[in-house]
C-alpha cells in the first residue's frame, strides 16, 4: 500500500483526496508512508578497510 500512497502524492493527489479513495487509510497511514520512503531513500556510507596484498 505503500506504494499506492507515493503514486497518488506524486501524482498530485491531495491527503483528502487519497483518504477518500481508501477509506481504510489514516493521515498517519499517509505520513507513515512517506517516512518509510525517506528511510529508504536515505543514503547511507559504509567505510571498507583496503587490505594490502
Amino acid at each position: 500500500m505503500v506504494s499506492v500512497i507515493l503514486d497518488n502524492l506524486a501524482a498530485g493527489a491531495s491527503y483528502h483526496e487519497i483518504l477518500n479513495s481508501y477509506p481504510s487509510l489514516s493521515s498517519q497511514d499517509i505520513h507513515a508512508a512517506i517516512a518509510y520512503a525517506a528511510e529508504l531513500a536515505r543514503e547511507r556510507v559504509v567505510s571498507l578497510r583496503i587490505r594490502s596484498a
